[in-house]
């Protein structure tokens, strides 16, 4: 892998990311800054957010295969490389049947996905894949720098490492809600997690990991909601984002929640639990 990551970075939708709260983030000491929400081939947000900071990489989680032109992607990935070398990670992925009418033969659509960025010159060390189930993580841990998870639990890191192997990077989301009372915490964090529930790549691997259509209906059951918004005060919250680096993760992107909110004192109490500053 050619860029350093850190062990803990922020995840946020790219419209909610601008160039104040990439200096703070940086200044708090996260490794890197994830921007969601399939960013537009240009780049222009990536580049935003690298011309505000000095030290912190910026990735795209991730960049939507059937939504983006892989050449002028690759032409946006080589001038930012150009301008921050080293700084920068392309995420991409294929994204999901619900939301895409072309949306046929996905792993197909990857494969020559990344064999067009790698003929226009995109090193599979700078790329990461969106990925879930074995067989597309098998193929990040072949074509590119590793594996990108999302809406994930400790337990598929777990799983994830196992066909992974060393050596390849694991860098899964974490949805985070830092407030103590559990009631309080669901009701901010339901509405964002049951918009996934109905998306077949996500239910699909939550059911391989062992939850039930039960557990998948009505928005979610508390104990799903629990998993995939970790919620409590921060020294609870780290430890469920440690969980994943325990299980082999390399590196936990951090999404707060409510998406509404300020996420900046959340980011603060989590890199002051994790001790940030002195720890990157």
């Amino acid at each position: 892998m050619t860029v350093d990551l850190g062990s803990i970075g922020v995840w946020r939708p790219a419209f909610q990311l601008n160039a104040d709260l990439a200096y703070e983030v940086e200044r708090l000491g996260y490794g890197a800054i994830w921007v969601g929400g399939s960013p537009s081939e240009d780049l222009g947000i990536v580049e935003t957010l690298l011309d505000a900071t000095e030290r912190i990489a910026v990735a795209t989680g991730v960049v939507n295969m059937w939504q983006a032109d892989p050449e002028a992607l690759a032409r946006s990935y080589h001038r930012i490389e150009a301008k921050h070398p080293g700084r920068f990670l392309l995420g991409v992925g294929v994204g999901h049947r619900e939301a895409t009418q072309e949306y046929r033969k996905p792993y197909d659509k990857i494969v020559s996905y990344l064999d067009a960025l790698a003929a226009a010159g995109v090193p599979g060390s700078a790329t990461v894949l969106a990925a879930l189930g074995p067989k597309v993580l098998r193929l990040s841990a072949e074509r590119t720098a590793g594996a990108h998870p999302y809406l994930t639990t400790p337990e598929h890191t777990r799983r994830a490492r196992e066909i992974l192997g060393d050596g390849v990077l694991l860098a899964p989301e974490q949805k985070v809600v830092l407030d103590p009372d559990p009631e309080r915490a669901r009701r901010k964090a339901r509405p964002v997690v049951s918009g996934y529930l109905g998306l077949a790549n996500y239910a699909n691997n939550l059911r391989r990991l062992g939850w039930t259509d039960a557990d998948l209906a009505d928005g979610g059951s508390d104990a799903l909601v629990d998993a995939l918004a970790v919620h409590g005060d921060a020294d609870t919250v780290v430890r469920n984002v440690r969980a994943h680096l325990d299980a082999g993760a390399d590196h936990v992107c951090v999404q707060v929640l409510p998406m509404d909110v300020d996420p900046l004192p959340s980011y603060r109490a989590i890199a002051e639990a994790v001790g940030l500053s002195t720890a990157v």
